[in-house]
């Protein structure tokens, strides 16, 4: 299928994390021969599939064997380690495509907004998965690990990730992709003790079930839960009791069985804490410890329940905080920014002229996290791509897509005369039959490259 022009369809898509392969599948599904040019800041594609997903939940990446399908139809082409808003403007790209769909997710993390946040020690939950996933951002992270205690602050997967990965024995993180420094500082860490706290009820907690029933899988951990925890308000009992979803219901369960089960004198110890929040971090110059206050759940007045402090407060002794609070899009230079929501604006995936604008910026688009906000998992993105590729395919069907000025050649030759030097996915399939080689030679199922000019130096 063509435009009136007689050519292709031509889209650029920036971020090649699961939202950036779906919106180009539909693409390739409802406009034969439409020429998708995929790219991504980094040498490596599938954004936190590799590089946000647990390295011991290997079935979860499996989904990449769908992009890379995706990836070998006929006019797709991935453009690796091209920085788009550094290495090219967004108003240069857009004149070489007549669309353009940002899927370049949520890039940062939310603060606590307590005192005691900005000291040594206290983390970003997302600095630390990036870490031990090998992301080239994080690979000089080095948290410090020769402590006793941790806290996590945080009820959702990714909490619940950093509280496993720190609980593991080494040996078996050895049979994963993660990150071979991380093994090597998680091995030789100390971290016996790891809280983990919700600033709501059991009932509220953002976490899967599967993810729950994992920290009880763990050979060498014990899971504490108090007790107490798990007597339901009035609010909590009437939420449980409207669900549609039997999640909670089923973590409810699971919880009650840990607060049951005898501890088994194992040497790390997993202390879920529900109606808990941080109000501080102490120290001196580092992380110390950590005080935190009791919670109550009112009625919002809004239809939801939120937590108010109580007058009871207790102080634990940790060495290590990671918040994992909630993540937040970050501007892409060229673009409107939302920054109360941490999002691009727009309607059902064409972006805004401005927040709360009606006007829309032709050939424009947005999706996943960066269009909904960080919500949902891996397959939630599906429909939400297929949303903004319907709203882009209206808009070329109707002629509003501006023309291209460039053409691919022209594209290509703007980089090179950049220095830029462009990964394309058969290197990146070089790259990814090195890794697998060299995790082979260390008898591990992979060893990752954890710097860009690494991964550039193996492409030579």
């Amino acid at each position: 299928m063509t435009d009136t022009q007689d050519r292709p369809l031509r889209v650029a898509v920036v971020g090649s994390g699961p939202s950036g392969f779906y919106a180009a599948e539909h693409l390739q599904k409802k406009h034969p021969g439409v020429e998708v040019d995929m790219f991504d800041r980094l040498p490596t594609p599938y954004g936190l599939v590799r590089g946000g997903v647990a390295p011991d939940h290997p079935k979860i990446k499996s989904v990449t064997r769908v992009y890379d399908r995706i990836a070998a139809q006929p006019g797709f082409r991935f453009l690796g380690n091209v920085n788009v808003g550094h290495d090219i403007s967004h108003a240069e790209l857009h004149a070489h495509y007549d669309a353009v769909v940002y899927t370049v997710g949520a890039q940062t993390d939310r603060a606590l907004g307590i005192p005691g946040e900005g000291l040594r020690g206290s983390h970003a939950a997302t600095e630390f998965v990036g870490w031990y996933n090998g992301h080239p951002d994080f690979r000089d992270f080095a948290p410090d690990l020769s402590v006793e205690a941790a806290a996590v602050i945080g009820v959702g997967n990714v909490a619940m990730d950093v509280a496993r990965i720190l609980a593991s024995r080494t040996a078996d993180l050895a049979a994963t992709d993660l990150a071979g420094h991380a093994l090597d500082a998680l091995d030789a860490g100390r971290v016996r003790t790891i809280y983990v706290f919700g600033r709501r009820g059991p009932v509220q907690a953002a976490f899967t079930n599967p993810e729950l029933r994992e920290f009880g899988e763990l050979p060498d951990a014990d899971v504490v839960v108090d007790p107490r925890d798990l007597e339901l308000d009035p609010l909590s009992a009437a939420e449980l009791a409207s669900a549609e979803d039997r999640t909670a219901e089923k973590n409810l369960a699971t919880l009650r069985e840990y607060a049951a089960r005898p501890l088994q004198g194992r040497p790390r110890r997993i202390v879920l804490r529900f109606l808990t929040s941080p109000v501080e971090i102490l120290g001196t110059g580092r992380v110390e410890g950590i005080r935190v206050v009791r919670n109550a759940l009112v009625d919002d007045g809004k239809g939801g329940i939120r937590a108010v402090a109580t007058g009871e407060t207790e102080v634990l002794p940790v060495g290590l905080v990671f918040r994992s609070v909630g993540y937040k899009g970050v501007a892409v230079p060229g673009l409107p920014f939302d920054e109360r929501a941490g999002t691009i604006p727009n309607a059902a995936g064409r972006v805004l002229a401005a927040p709360g604008a009606a006007e829309t910026l032709p050939g424009v688009y947005v999706a996943g996290w960066i269009k909904r906000g960080p919500s949902g998992v891996i397959g939630t993105n599906k429909p939400c791509a297929v949303e903004s590729a319907e709203q882009l395919l209206a808009d070329h069907a109707a002629g509003r897509l501006p023309a291209p000025t460039g053409d691919q050649a022209a594209l290509d030759r703007l980089l090179a005369g950049r220095g830029v030097r462009v990964v394309s996915f058969a290197d990146w399939q070089a790259l990814d039959r090195l890794e697998v080689e060299r995790g082979k030679a260390a008898g591990r199922p992979r060893l990752k490259f954890t710097r860009i000019d690494e991964m550039l130096e193996a492409l030579k």
